[in-house]
């Protein structure tokens, strides 16, 4: 007989600010405008469809489903097999400008699941939540004070963080496929970009950190970087677009010395690309501006003429 433990874990806040108004913020969780879910920092909640009854997705790794949904009010999803559990917001008023926002965590688990909640999951978990708490504070006009990450969750955020996936050098980088006539090796790794992360690839230069590789061309979303040697050519291209980011690689040899030298490099090449462009993306997502900054950025910009 298999032996369970239910884990139970709330979180609550006071607003001071209408139900209504907070209630109006949990209405945009999950949507592209979504201004109290901490993203990028955190993976984005997504569901297949707009919030509401059916919905199914989840964020990370973590999937679930929404299973009610009381607009302005309540909204429940419960895990995906083979998890067993549900998590809830909901917002009670307090008075007529003030309310209390809880989420309640219950799930089961069992052996290593249980040892991952104590040991990782569970300290992540609260930070979201408080950093979601912030936002809606932020979002109703308050100035929060700020959770703090522990040096654990910083730890396993950084151990945590999402791996560059190899792949081809896209389309959209014309610049580095035209770069030469011909190209001896090129590689390219990719990685998903998240909410309110920066699409303008001048941002992204730091990849190369430690590195003084000129611009040698830019064009549209696409920055290439590169330097000419006696022995080899190589250009660097950072192609950024709403679903990705790139790194991409081209080499031109020119003689024996460039191929000696090449293939001592290209052992810890892919390590090193990978590498530099996680800890970019990851730089970037911990720095941009939360939910609710970008949200209000976005309220506050005019409206294009005839959108």
């Amino acid at each position: 007989m298999r032996r369970f433990s239910t884990i139970r874990n709330v979180h609550e806040r006071t607003i001071e600010a209408p139900a209504r108004a907070v209630g109006a913020l949990l209405d945009r969780l999950s949507s592209p405008q979504d201004p109290i879910w901490p993203a990028p920092a955190w993976p984005p909640m997504r569901f297949d469809r707009p919030l509401g009854v059916g919905a199914d997705g989840g964020h990370g790794f973590v999937r679930y489903r929404v299973t009610a949904y009381e607009p302005g009010r309540r909204v429940r999803f419960d895990f995906n097999p083979p998890m067993s559990g549900h998590h809830e917001f909901v917002i009670e008023p307090l008075g007529r400008d003030r309310c209390r926002v809880r989420h309640t965590l219950e799930v089961k688990r069992r052996g290593p699941m249980l040892v991952g909640w104590v040991l990782a999951v569970r300290w992540m978990h609260d930070t979201v939540l408080e950093e979601l708490f912030d936002n809606v504070e932020r979002a109703t006009g308050t100035a929060p004070s700020p959770v703090r990450w522990s040096p654990w969750v910083r730890l396993l955020h950084r151990l945590m963080w999402d791996r560059a996936d190899a792949g081809d050098l896209p389309t959209g980088a014309r610049l580095a496929r035209a770069a030469f006539e011909w190209t001896d090796y090129s590689d390219a790794y990719q990685m998903r970009m998240r909410p309110g992360m920066p699409r303008d690839p001048e941002s992204w230069r730091g990849v190369l950190r430690g590195a003084s590789f000129p611009v040698v061309g830019r064009e549209g979303g696409e920055v290439l970087l590169g330097e000419d040697a006696g022995h080899l050519d190589f250009r660097a291209s950072i192609l950024v677009d709403d679903h990705q980011v790139t790194l991409g690689t081209v080499v031109r040899l020119h003689n024996r010395r460039g191929r000696l030298y090449w293939a001592a490099v290209k052992r810890v090449h892919p390590f090193m690309a990978r590498t530099m462009l996680r800890r970019i993306h990851r730089r970037l997502a911990v720095t941009a501006p939360t939910a609710a900054e970008r949200a209000q950025q976005a309220a506050a910009s005019p409206t294009p003429h005839g959108s």
